[in-house]
């Protein structure tokens, strides 16, 4: 269960595993966290009211039977907080504020203690909302940008908490990615039942932040299926509550998937309408119509160019080989769950493990949207 399993850092904040506890306003502070989140690679707790008026909005929302942090002295009481937490893994924290001075001290804070600190363009309560933070901030990104911008100036690693289907939820990604945050957490929220995979998709082919997926992550199955569709990381929030060792099932899974398959959120095929852009990693050649055209084009690339870049990274690795395969190299063959005895016979023969395959089959990912011609925030 060590970080050395996963290839997960943003600036100075290491992840030992892509599990992360959620904020749940009123009730994950740094007690909550350091009983029920030992194990997570992630804990992000608050959110933290940091001046008077979003205490005083707070307040309100407790008259109304709601959970809230309220404190006379919030920075003080914030940053007790901060030290006090105590997880054995990397922190952050989720916070609030009508104006940017605040969340500047915070963030040095945060900085000092080596965590994340994490900006609440989620809440979607009127109280909060009225007074220009939580979601409002999602339809003001001039104001979003510029905060951004000022925080990372304190050198924190800043997430982002938003909601899927509030606004443009591709405009919104690119704005916070090019404003300069690190990360983007994302509640993908839909009406109805469950959470909107979908979303978390377009999300991911729209930006190269780190993404936490968020919502309705109730078993192995919901976490599994986020991460198909390209989430960096999960987080759980309620379930925890009624399930208190719900994260350590859910940590010994994906230990259990990276030791097995090498990457454990590796993408659905695009052939199948699901796969994501890392997906091209998997596709054929393209000598026919096929969906690898549209998702070739969206980074750029003419079906020459993609075609190309693929045999010029294989080049001097086990993916060069494959004459017995469908095009001659395993560069085009599909994912090791999906059963192939011509690229297993090439495994074998070259005593290539499906890990070390599909670690590879990532590293191409990676060098295919890291030279794509129109990376995916500037589309």
């Amino acid at each position: 269960m060590s970080e050395e399993l996963f290839d997960l850092q943003v600036g100075y904040v290491t992840f030992r595993n892509p599990i992360a506890l959620a904020p749940m306003a009123g009730i994950t502070d740094s007690v909550f966290a350091s009983k029920n989140a030992k194990n997570a690679g992630l804990a992000v707790i608050g959110g933290y009211n940091l001046d008077e008026e979003t205490n005083a909005a707070a307040a309100k929302l407790v008259e109304r039977g709601r959970q809230e942090f309220l404190s006379d002295a919030p920075l003080e009481f914030f940053e007790t907080e901060v030290n006090a937490v105590d997880t054995g893994g990397a922190v952050g924290f989720n916070v609030r504020a009508v104006s940017l001075e605040p969340l500047l001290k915070a963030a040095t804070i945060v900085k000092d203690a080596g965590g994340i600190l994490e900006l609440d363009a989620h809440c979607r309560q009127e109280e909060m909302v009225s007074i220009g933070v939580g979601e409002a901030l999602m339809k003001d990104l001039p104001r979003l940008n510029e905060w951004i911008k000022k925080i990372k100036e304190t050198g924190v690693v800043l997430s982002v908490k938003v909601r899927a289907n509030v606004v443009d939820d591709i405009a919104l990604a690119r704005s916070i990615e090019n404003a300069g945050a690190d990360i983007l957490h994302v509640d993908a929220m839909k009406e109805g039942a469950g959470a909107d995979l979908r979303a978390i998709l377009r999300i991911r082919d729209s930006t190269r932040l780190l993404l936490i997926g968020n919502n309705s992550i109730m078993d192995i199955m919901d976490a599994r299926d986020m991460f198909s569709k390209g989430a960096d990381m999960i987080s759980v929030s309620r379930v925890v509550l009624e399930d208190d060792g719900f994260i350590d099932s859910l940590v010994e899974d994906v230990c259990a998937v990276q030791e097995q398959m090498g990457w454990y959120n590796s993408p659905k095929h695009v052939c199948r309408g699901e796969g994501d852009l890392r997906g091209l990693a998997f596709c054929c050649l393209p000598v026919k119509p096929c969906a690898v055209h549209n998702k070739a084009a969206q980074l750029g690339y003419s079906p020459k160019e993609f075609a190309d870049i693929k045999m010029e990274f294989v080049k001097g690795t086990p993916l060069e080989f494959g004459d017995s395969t469908c095009f001659g190299s395993l560069a085009w063959c599909c994912k090791i769950s999906k059963p192939c005895y011509l690229r297993d016979g090439v495994l074998d023969v070259l005593d290539l493990s499906a890990s070390d395959y599909m670690r590879l089959k990532k590293d191409l990912a990676t060098y295919i949207l890291d030279n794509a011609k129109k990376p995916v925030n500037e589309q």
